[in-house]
């Protein structure tokens, strides 16, 4: 059984990585000019997407992403169903979110400000 959801996990991680990457390159292309890398692939990839809209939307930034949503959802489900531990182990889990709640926000807060810095600074390198 588990080499079942070692299969889900691997197949989940294959539907979703092209819109992954795609979103990253959104994200990598307004980092530099353009001219500059890795700006310039970033923009290749968008504009391959960009020219391919039935590919590129449809399937990769749609249908792949909803497969790997409706799969994911049924695997839980039937794991959440059929195993004991599982539903201790979120629970717990649960648990000890809900005792650490305030550092669990400050550590993710700190994370975010540290991700606004970096990107303020590369952008301040770059003008």
């Amino acid at each position: 059984m588990n080499t079942f959801y070692r299969l889900v996990a691997a197949i989940e991680l294959c539907l979703v990585l092209p819109a992954t990457i795609f979103m990253s390159a959104l994200f990598l292309r307004n980092i530099q000019p353009s001219p500059y890398e890795p700006a310039q692939t970033a923009r290749r990839v968008v504009d391959w997407f960009a020219a391919r809209p039935h590919i590129g939307l449809g399937v990769l930034l749609i249908a792949m992403p909803f497969a790997a949503l409706t799969i994911g959802t049924a695997t839980v489900i039937r794991r959440w169903k059929a195993d004991s531990e599982f539903r201790r182990s979120a629970s717990a889990t649960v648990v000890a979110l809900r005792v650490h709640l305030a550092p669990l926000i400050t550590t993710g807060a700190t994370l975010v400000a540290a991700g606004i810095l970096a990107i303020v600074a590369l952008h301040m390198i770059a003008d």
